[in-house]
């Protein structure tokens, strides 16, 4: 039963920043990375290729939550604990990512 709940909790979230990912990719306007702020299209020299590394760091964010839901499918410890390394070490790579991005393409 745990490896459902597992599966059913996973799956979404994994959808969701795979979601995040394409979104910034294919978008016009430059993508946004905190909550509430916004990226002035005068600020960046090349929104094509900023929102395709933008897509580039969701994507790969995303992966730690699809490899978790797979490794769920044969114990939601070892998941578990691939899912929490993966956040702990993600998050700060994320912001860390997003701000060579953003200084490598800023006007």
């Amino acid at each position: 039963m745990e490896i459902i709940i597992w599966i059913v909790i996973m799956l979404p979230i994994s959808v969701l920043f795979t979601g995040i990912g394409i979104f910034a990719w294919r978008s016009r306007k430059p993508m946004w990375f905190w909550a509430g702020s916004t990226v002035k299209e005068s600020e960046i020299r090349d929104i094509p290729a900023y929102n395709r590394a933008n897509g580039i760091m969701w994507l790969a964010y995303s992966s730690v939550f699809w490899i978790s839901t797979f490794l769920g499918l044969f114990g939601t410890a070892l998941a578990g604990i691939f899912m929490m390394a993966g956040c702990l070490g993600g998050i700060p790579a994320l912001v860390f990512a997003y701000l060579k991005i953003y200084d490598h393409y800023r006007n």
